[in-house]
């Protein structure tokens, strides 16, 4: 089989590579490892239902980190989205761009100027339809749609006055021209679905001749002649699988993500040529940075016992979600329509910080991200965190076996400025919690706990208690040093016909959640090739 283009990997990239260069004119075919995003599964559309699709590897790779130095060896859940649409079938929703500085700061850290946030905001624009924010700011007319929290319960405007009085603006659109404050949450909610990259963009090029799409088809390696890529070695199949090659007459794109990208590549012979040969791996080109420059956003929750029933408490009784699931599934409505994260915000750890670099999600409940475990009362919480983490991790093969999961070590908290941070993030939550909106509401503090006070005491229950916010990102990244991986255009160093377009080329882990800044780059990427190739 031929094609223009191979992409690997329908994730939040991928689905906009795939579509934009089909909508072109070239035939591309788009290979997913994972099963299609079928439509009757409440798991992938209900987006109440997040953490339903996070309890298993149905539609995610479901890897774990390795024993973490700076989190009392603990091994963390790393999981990314294995179907049509990647990880933006099984995340959280949330629609955050990043901080303006985000982008001036990839421009200089990459050298590559055409990344600054002037340059980045048309793509971001292009990407969305909006129903709110000023224009200079906000799409109108783009694929993915993207919706404000009905912000229901009365804990999201106590939460949103008590940050106004501990001295934080509110703001009107955290993506629009300040995100510095508080305010409602944007999200990849519409019509009382979840809406994925799939969903936004896969949809409008769905039984177009130039679009091939394969599921359940893990790509073993790239296959190369010399330093050129032809095409990609892959299984096709869930039982009895069939190996089967595929040839680009112009480029492989890989868009695996931040883990199975670099895995991609080193299996391939792309990566340190050191650490390849210790597996028999034939060196293809020498790239000692694949795979470095891991980087991730952890988290803690801060929870507070609600004196009032007005938590969501009760939507967690199995009595209580059967009702709830019919109203969604007959209507797409109710509390099973939402994801429920819909007010938040962005603070400095510091004044001296150049832009903030803490974010805040606010939930009207106390309980687990996964759904593994609540309070077992009325409560809600802040999951708080670092954006700009200093500490660095690493993705690398465990093996030369195509089908075993890489090996993750994220290294959190590594650094003393990453424990700061985190510091003044929980202070700061605390903070807030404690102002006047909350005193008819304000329980005891279930996490920390009341005890947990000093530097020592907080950085203990950091390591005991962190998680991924499930944002692995740089593992390729783009620039002009030694360890880069890709250029500004996406290609891959010393090797024609092959690109890496996902959260794996960002430079620096940006401020919020992944998945709007990925769109971006992809729309931004995909905008160059086509235009390199006169489409």
């Amino acid at each position: 089989m031929e094609f223009d283009y191979i992409v690997v990997g329908a994730g939040s990239a991928g689905c906009v590579v795939a579509t934009r260069l089909v909508e072109a004119g070239y035939s591309v075919q788009l290979l997913e490892a994972g099963p299609r995003d079928h439509a009757l599964d409440y798991r992938l559309h209900m987006p109440a239902a997040l953490s339903h699709v996070l309890a298993n590897d149905a539609y995610n790779w479901f890897y774990n980190s390795a024993p973490e130095p700076y989190l009392d060896q603990r091994s963390l859940y790393c999981p990314r989205g294995r179907t049509l649409g990647g990880s933006s079938s099984i995340n959280g929703m949330i629609y955050v761009r990043g901080n303006p500085g985000d982008f001036d700061r990839w421009a200089s850290l990459s050298g590559f100027p055409q990344w600054s946030y002037e340059q980045c905001l048309p793509y971001f624009k292009q990407a969305e339809t909006a129903t709110h924010g000023e224009d200079a700011y906000r799409g109108r007319q783009g694929p993915l749609q993207v919706t404000r929290g009905e912000m229901n319960n009365p804990l999201f405007d106590v939460f949103l006055s008590a940050t106004e009085q501990a001295g934080h603006a509110v703001r009107e659109d955290l993506n629009g021209a300040e995100q510095e404050g508080f305010g409602t949450f944007d999200r990849t909610i519409y019509q009382g679905q979840r809406f994925s990259a799939a969903r936004a963009y896969l949809s409008r090029v769905k039984g177009h001749p130039g679009l091939t799409t394969e599921t359940r088809c893990q790509v073993l390696e790239l296959e190369t002649s010399q330093n050129r890529v032809t095409g990609v070695h892959y299984l096709q199949g869930r039982f009895g699988r069939k190996q089967l090659t595929s040839r680009a007459r112009r480029e492989v794109i890989v868009c695996a993500g931040a883990i199975n990208s670099p895995k991609l590549l080193m299996l391939s012979g792309i990566g340190d040529s050191g650490s390849l040969s210790q597996l028999d791996i034939p060196v293809v080109q020498h790239l000692p940075g694949v795979g470095q420059n891991l980087q991730d956003h952890l988290e803690v929750y801060v929870q507070q016992a609600c004196t009032q029933p007005v938590s969501i408490y009760p939507h967690l009784k199995w009595y209580n979600q059967i009702p709830i699931g019919i109203n969604w599934y007959l209507f797409k409505r109710g509390p099973g329509a939402t994801n429920h994260f819909e007010a938040g915000g962005f603070i400095r750890s510091e004044a001296s910080r150049p832009f903030p670099d803490i974010q805040y999600h606010f939930l009207p409940v106390a309980m687990r991200y996964d759904g593994a475990a609540s309070a077992g009362t009325h409560g809600y919480q802040a999951h708080v965190g670092p954006m700009k983490p200093t500490s660095r991790g690493a993705v690398t093969l465990a093996s030369a076996d195509p089908l075993e999961a890489p090996h993750i070590q994220f290294n959190y908290a590594e650094t003393e400025t990453d424990r700061q941070v985190m510091r003044a993030a929980i202070r700061s939550a605390r903070d807030i919690f404690s102002q006047n909106a909350f005193d008819e509401f304000r329980g005891a503090e279930l996490a920390p706990g009341s005890e947990v006070q000093s530097d020592a005491e907080i950085d203990a229950f950091v390591r005991a208690h962190g998680e991924s916010a499930y944002h692995p990102s740089c593992t390729c990244k783009m620039g002009q040093d030694e360890m880069a991986v890709v250029d500004g255009e996406g290609r891959v160093y010393g090797m024609d016909n092959l690109r890496v377009i996902d959260a794996s080329i960002m430079p620096e882990i940006t401020n919020g959640n992944l998945n709007a800044p990925t769109i971006m780059l992809a729309e931004k990427l995909v905008a160059g090739i086509i235009g390199e190739q006169g489409g």
